[in-house]
């Protein structure tokens, strides 16, 4: 059971999230772990629309008037009630997550809005992390800018891997490089590097770029490809990956994308394992 956290070297955009939706994705379907995609943004989640289709609330009329709903709330927002009231246990986590794929894959929706009451989600997510972890093979946090600096801290010091992501821009390599003069956790095993949205074509590719920042491991990447990013607007990403298992040969244009999200996804659970050997 491990924590492994996806959070951004830089304010720019660097295909985080759904690099955690490529490799999530890609673990459920081809090892046999039970996996959390915990999201932690406030605005809106992009993990929607990746695996299912938004219903129109139904109009109520009964007797708590026209705006009330009766559903229990999902997501971080329900869920956070349990651990203010200390009631939360691992297995009570499932009960607000979005399933995906049965006894493989959930997701836990972040809180696009704060509570009326004005309790503060973001310090609750290193207890629910945890609890999940308890749960869960693998937790994979999508760790947003939007967490303050504290709780950020938090959940990355409990991670048993974080994965760096960056761009391909120039801008954005110079300034990893300086930031791992800064910081420890950068130099260390704990740390993976990967690149999303990643065009192997650019002169700034993989290899490059290791060679560049002195990495003895080339850096892991997730490259841009059109069939996945039309899936992740139409809540088809799993039935996309199905497919690819099923007729993708060395010869398929899109063969690259999937060898780069196992490549991705490997050196995850080796890293898991080499740190594990040496606890």
């Amino acid at each position: 059971m491990s924590i492994v956290t996806f959070y951004n070297s830089s304010e720019e955009q660097t295909g985080k999230t759904m690099s955690i939706v490529a490799i999530a994705t890609y673990m459920a379907i081809e090892h046999n772990n039970r996996i959390l995609v915990v999201s932690t943004t406030n605005k809106e989640d992009q993990l929607k629309t990746c695996f299912w289709q938004e219903k129109r609330k139904k109009r109520n009329l009964g007797i708590f008037g026209p705006n009330a709903s009766l559903e229990v709330e999902n997501g971080v927002e329900g869920l956070a009630r349990m651990v203010r009231s200390n009631k939360i246990t691992p297995d009570i986590i499932t009960n607000y997550t979005k399933v995906i794929l049965k006894d493989r894959f959930e997701v836990l929706l972040g809180c696009e809005e704060q509570p009326t009451d004005g309790t503060q989600i973001e310090p609750l997510y290193p207890n629910i992390i945890k609890s999940a972890n308890q749960y869960y093979d693998l937790v994979f946090v999508d760790l947003d800018d939007n967490v303050d600096e504290e709780t950020r801290n938090t959940i990355i010091y409990d991670s048993d891997i974080v994965v760096v992501c960056m761009s391909q821009r120039l801008k954005s390599i110079n300034k990893f490089n300086e930031l791992k003069k800064q910081n420890q956790l950068l130099t260390s095993k704990k740390a993976l590097i990967l690149i999303g949205r990643y065009d192997k074509f650019s002169k700034y590719n993989s290899k490059n770029i290791s060679r560049y920042l002195g990495e003895k491991n080339q850096v892991l990447t997730i490259p841009y490809n059109t069939l996945f990013f039309e899936a992740s607007e139409e809540a088809g990403v799993p039935d996309l990956f199905l497919k690819f298992r099923k007729s993708i040969d060395s010869e398929d244009r899109n063969a690259f994308f999937i060898q780069e999200v196992k490549r991705a996804s490997e050196n995850i659970i080796y890293r898991l394992q080499d740190l594990q050997m040496k606890i």
